[in-house]
């Protein structure tokens, strides 16, 4: 059985992802994983933090390089879907750069690429979305999305700053987000467009109440993993894009 080794560069204060990614790959049929973390300081969900924390970049990229890790998850959707249009595929680029310069050979995958790699996988073109985030980051997603040519049919913000609260939210409170969404025409429902915002136990019931595929952050990051490590997809009990194969876009 393979074995991968997840490197994951977190914000200090998220503690789901840690918890929501391992949940899901170890129901992987043909691998086991491990899972290895770095984290950049950050507390408060602002364009200041967000800033702050990037600049705190390479030092992740640096410690998990000497752990040899198969795969790198940049795991924060809104550091870089904040930072303007194409922003992941230039950190992903730079982090390949840093690791290969120090010899090692990781593949490198961010929230926010994977995002955009799951909808895309899906066929999805019209979404809809919940974030935790503030209005005006909320906003900056949204046109991120818009830029990689998909169109955001309705959205919520909750307006949550404290990155240690966004990872208590209630799936009752993103549920309620969820349903108050126009989703008429929508191929798509993103329930969580945040790594911190728990949301992995929600996912299968709301694609039975809503009807269509319904992924997260988390559920994204997961099926780009698989991908980048050339594993099947064929994970149940998390939704759609990774409860079968799903072929590789053209």
């Amino acid at each position: 059985m393979k074995h991968v080794r997840v490197g994951l560069v977190v914000p200090s204060s998220n503690v789901t992802v840690e918890t929501e990614m391992p949940a899901v790959l170890s129901r992987h049929p043909a691998a086991t994983f491990s899972f290895h973390a770095s984290r950049m300081r950050m507390a408060r969900v602002s364009p200041e933090g967000l800033a702050a924390m990037n600049a705190q970049r390479e030092r992740c990229v640096l410690e998990l390089g000497d752990a040899g890790t198969d795969v790198l998850l940049y795991a924060c959707l809104v550091a870089l879907m904040a930072a303007g249009t194409g922003e992941h595929q230039r950190v992903e680029g730079l982090v390949a750069e840093q690791l290969a310069t120090g010899g090692a050979d990781t593949l490198v995958r961010s929230s926010a690429g994977a995002l955009t790699e799951g909808l895309r996988a899906l066929g999805a073109r019209r979404i809809a979305l919940v974030t935790p985030y503030l209005r005006s980051l909320a906003e900056k997603v949204v046109r991120y999305l818009e830029a990689e040519g998909f169109e955001v049919a309705d959205w919520r913000a909750l307006e949550v700053e404290d990155n240690v609260a966004v990872g208590c939210i209630p799936g009752d409170r993103v549920m309620d987000a969820a349903r108050s969404l126009d989703l008429t025409g929508v191929d798509a429902l993103v329930i969580s467009a945040c790594v911190q915002m728990p949301s992995l136990g929600l996912i299968d019931a709301a694609e039975k109440e809503f009807g269509l595929p319904v992924l997260s952050a988390a559920t994204a990051g997961a099926y780009s993993i698989l991908r980048a490590t050339d594993l099947p997809v064929a994970i149940s009990g998390a939704g759609s894009l990774l409860r079968a194969d799903v072929p590789v876009p053209a």
